[in-house]
């Protein structure tokens, strides 16, 4: 079995929503990282020295290759990134190799055995 990795940053509000949409899409779990700070084309205004942006949070999901395209897409619909500038944005890595997903493997044939 395959797997890629998906990175979506986004702002701190749409975490939630980005985690739900990829669970509804067929991601079985992620990682997030808290607290990070990113810049565009324009750099965020500042107050006496101190940058006034939101914060960012960068989620890690591992999921099947076949669902990777289905849940990026989901994604940037339903957080908008392609409407809301400014919102977030993801990526998908290619995985070569995983080790201790053990306990997600027989939920991850599953999904798969449903798309096919």
């Amino acid at each position: 079995m395959k797997f890629k990795m998906i990175i979506a940053f986004v702002q701190d509000e749409k975490s939630d929503l980005v985690i739900e949409v990829a669970r509804e899409n067929g991601a079985t779990g992620c990682t997030v990282i808290t607290n990070a700070r990113g810049e565009g084309l324009k750099p965020e205004k500042t107050f006496m020295g101190l940058t006034v942006e939101g914060q960012r949070d960068v989620i890690l999901m591992l999921v099947e290759e076949h669902l990777s395209r289905h849940i990026l897409e989901s994604l940037s619909k339903a957080a908008r990134f392609e409407e809301e500038p400014g919102t977030g944005l993801a990526v998908v890595l290619d995985i070569d190799d995983v080790i201790g997903l053990g306990s997600q493997m027989k939920t991850i044939e599953q999904e798969i055995e449903k798309e096919i």
